[in-house]
């Protein structure tokens, strides 16, 4: 899908090494003309399209500046401090980098007036239309107090904001291994089984292309400033279900490990309201949770195949330390 909408337009993305940025990056250097500026907290080189700027969205000096030198027309914070844990040692990292850095980054914004700040977020984060959802994480915290900002700035200072509740996204070249499916799929590809909770949970999965897609839809809508909106398949299924067709991908013989570790307090299942997102950016997810398990499985057999094969005399654990670390290497193995 060509996005000619972006074409000659400056573009920031904030939190453009990470998984949803990396393919948001990629998707929208195939667009004519555009001018792409990546923000990491890691030093990268960058491209033809992909000028890289090293830096931490949370220092509000530094982003200020920056804004002011680029001017973006199209801003989208995908910078985020993943972790779902209760543990409290990490209420101030995603402070930081998940209130803070949209807090300076839209701050920021709001002196260059750009045409779309997209901010994206998490279906655990607390419902603003009445539902009972426990808030779970100080993740979930952090991400529902950054959309509440969010719509202040709108209506405040007509910041042109839209915030997209994210379900849990999947795909090829997620790097954070410590994830279910990129867990589940290296473990089954060494004869492992996966050490898992009960199972019983049911969860709204969304393939990797399918976020980007709904992500560059809500920037190019008109009308929809103060928007909140979800992006997930507007369906659930159990993480059994997908051990299932995870396994009869791999290796059908491979029995997962139900119980070996506890469930995580207050989780809940909450399904993306995808009639709502339909109606307002004419998006739907067009991949299927088999048919995205199975686009998955392939790359990272593929990946490790080819550094088993270039790479005969080192382990299978070095190599997945290898694709699954940040570097210029790994940059050029994930490309799709």
């Amino acid at each position: 899908m060509i996005h000619p909408n972006f074409s000659g337009q400056k573009i920031l993305v904030a939190g453009a090494s990470g998984f949803i940025g990396s393919y948001l990056c990629r998707k929208l250097s195939k667009v004519d003309d555009v001018e792409i500026h990546a923000l990491s907290r890691a030093k990268r080189s960058g491209s033809n399209k992909i000028k890289w700027w090293q830096g931490d969205i949370s220092d509000h000096d530094w982003i200020e500046n920056l804004l002011q030198v680029v001017k973006p027309d199209y801003i989208f914070n995908l910078a985020s401090h993943v972790e779902g844990s209760r543990d409290v040692s990490l209420i101030l990292p995603t402070f930081r980098s998940n209130l803070l850095g949209q807090l300076n980054l839209m701050i920021a914004a709001h002196k260059i007036e750009c045409k779309r700040f997209i901010s994206t977020g998490s279906m655990d984060e607390p419902d603003q239309k009445g539902s009972r959802h426990k808030v779970i994480s100080p993740y979930a915290v952090a991400k529902g107090a950054a959309g509440l900002y969010g719509e202040m700035f709108h209506a405040l200072y007509s910041l042109p904001y839209v915030h997209l509740r994210v379900s849990m996204v999947y795909g090829p070249g997620q790097k954070d291994v410590r994830k279910l499916i990129p867990y589940t799929i290296l473990s089954m590809l060494r004869g492992k089984s996966p050490a898992l909770s009960s199972g019983r949970r049911k969860i709204d999965w969304i393939y990797i292309e399918d976020v980007v897609d709904g992500i560059l839809a809500a920037a190019e809508t008109p009308n929809i400033e103060g928007e909140r909106l979800d992006i997930g398949s507007g369906k659930l299924v159990s993480i059994s279900s997908v051990q299932e067709i995870l396994a009869d991908l791999i290796d059908p013989t491979i029995k997962p490990n139900f119980g070996a570790l506890s469930d995580r307090r207050f989780e809940h299942e909450r399904i993306a309201n995808i009639s709502e997102t339909v109606s307002k950016i004419n998006w739907k997810p067009r991949i299927s949770i088999k048919n995205g398990l199975k686009k998955t499985v392939r790359w990272y057999s593929e990946k490790i195949h080819r550094f088993s094969h270039v790479l005969t005399c080192i382990s299978f654990c070095t190599i997945v330390s290898i694709l699954t670390t940040t570097s210029p290497l790994t940059d050029i193995l994930f490309e799709s």
